[in-house]
């Protein structure tokens, strides 16, 4: 049943490619897979799985199903995100079939990753959304494009390489490639791996997913790639398809090599920290409404990844995985939300300089106040659903703080951390200030608001946030899976 998830995408874009409406066949498939989603999702305690036999040596299956309630929340963002990134956004003439066909790809891509339980083909999708991803940016994108194009593919496909190689190596060890079996094994004490071996696998995992994630130093591909990609592209990417190496790093690489993830504490301590300074410094200091939400993207992982490492340093921390799951959750419906709404300004204005925006919000109120909603959700205002994350990985970095040892790396690299809410705050405001407030440009006294059919992708998006802020067991049930 799961396989429908990725086969609808993939057989609608199959069609559009040889001659079906495009627009409409994309939406009736991201229409279906919601729908099947939601299910799936509120029900992944069921009998869910399934599994084809596609090598014999080595034992290589196309299998599907829900790893953890993780699983579940990712297919949760991954159907809402498809439907509003193909509702938004407008195709270049001529150019239907690839940008419709392309986004779907890219989904059927993250949803292959998020649901498939063998190892091979856990990496294997995601290598398949990579491929749209690029053609969208270079043949589509706007700005630099082909550089951005060149640089994401070089960046990615390094992580790529180094991510195989650390996984072949952790299968070859294991003597399968089926994820659950390796947990299980790693649970119960089967799988026995040396310490300096570990540590060799989950540098090799730290580095190939941590570029894919954009983990500081590895992340300057992320902003001029957004900046330059269709929205479709960006919401799906900067949304979804990121999240790829943050739930590899939760379920794989800190359950089977705990050992090797423990010695590498401090480094990815200091790397995050990277990503929460350095680039919400980089942030603050950027010119176009589109390169700082690229770049905002970027500094957000690092709070994640506070998570990740908060779990490294007590694997009974039972806060770390839902803050995690929660973070990933609300950071893709924001960061998809303001790319929408960007795309929207770039039309309307014809321009993403934020010196040559300003006065919005008296001709266009519906686009400031769902903007301003975004917004405040991406620097944690209360009540939305980024703020229930944030919460939820600062709590968890003190899980079992003991005040008479004293503060530990993980507590110090927070406490540092907490200047990177300030640098989000300063960001965001002064972006919404410059584009949608102050005296009304006379260029854009005549620019029209969102039409009503322009509301329904931003309000699929807002409605989540708005929903897991005011509510977040309704996450935080779904992992545990009592919804089921």
């Amino acid at each position: 049943m799961l396989a429908l998830l990725i086969l609808i995408p993939i057989l609608a874009a199959a069609a559009i490619l040889l001659g079906a409406p495009s627009r409409s066949t994309a939406m009736v498939a991201a229409v279906l897979n919601l729908a099947l989603g939601f299910y799936a999702a509120l029900t992944w305690r069921a009998d869910w799985n399934s599994s084809l036999q596609v090598f014999e040596t080595p034992d290589i299956h196309l299998a599907f199903g829900f790893i953890s309630g993780v699983s579940a929340v990712m297919v949760l963002l991954t159907v809402i995100v498809t439907l509003a990134a193909v509702m938004s956004g407008k195709a270049p003439e001529g150019r239907e079939r690839l940008y419709f066909a392309s986004s779907l790809l890219i989904a059927a891509g993250a949803l292959g990753a998020f649901i498939s339980t063998d190892l091979f083909f856990f990496y294997a999708f995601h290598e398949l959304a990579l491929i749209p991803t690029f053609l969208m940016i270079g043949l589509l994108g706007r700005g630099e494009r082909t550089q951005a194009a060149w640089k994401i593919t070089i960046y990615l496909a390094f992580g790529s390489i180094v991510l195989l190689a650390g996984l072949v190596w952790l299968a070859s060890l294991a003597g399968t490639f089926s994820i659950p079996e390796m947990r299980t094994a790693a649970a119960t004490g089967t799988l026995v791996i040396p310490v300096a071996t570990q540590t060799s696998i989950a540098f090799l995992l730290i580095v190939g997913f941590g570029t894919l994630i954009s983990l500081f130093p590895f992340h300057s591909w992320a902003a001029p790639a957004y900046a330059s990609a269709p929205a479709p592209t960006a919401m799906l990417h900067a949304g979804v398809l990121k999240k790829f190496g943050l739930y590899g790093l939760l379920l794989i690489a800190v359950p089977l090599v705990p050992a090797g993830m423990a010695a590498l504490l401090v480094p990815l301590l200091v790397l995050l920290l990277g990503n929460i300074i350095w680039v919400g410094y980089v942030t603050v200091n950027q010119k176009r409404l589109d390169l700082m939400l690229g770049n905002s993207s970027v500094m957000h992982m690092g709070y994640i990844f506070l998570a990740i490492a908060a779990l490294v340093a007590d694997p009974t921390n039972t806060l770390a995985i839902p803050a995690a799951a929660v973070l990933m959750f609300a950071h893709g419906a924001s960061i998809a939300l303001l790319f929408a709404l960007t795309d929207k300004i770039e039309r309307r204005t014809g321009t993403l300089e934020l010196a040559d925006l300003g006065g919005l919000a008296k001709a266009a109120p519906s686009l400031a106040f769902l903007f301003g909603l975004a917004g405040m959700a991406s620097i944690g205002l209360p009540g939305l659903a980024n703020f229930a994350g944030e919460v939820l990985v600062f709590l968890a970095t003190f899980q079992n703080f003991a005040p008479a040892e004293g503060f530990g790396p993980v507590q110090i690299a927070t406490i540092i951390s907490l200047w990177g809410v300030v640098l989000s705050a300063l960001y965001m405001l002064r972006a919404f200030r410059r584009t949608f407030q102050g005296p009304e440009l006379p260029a854009f006294a005549r620019v029209a608001d969102l039409h009503w059919c322009e509301k329904i992708a931003p309000v699929l998006l807002a409605l989540p946030l708005l929903a897991v802020g005011v509510y977040p067991n309704l996450l935080l049930s779904l992992l545990r899976g009592s919804l089921s």
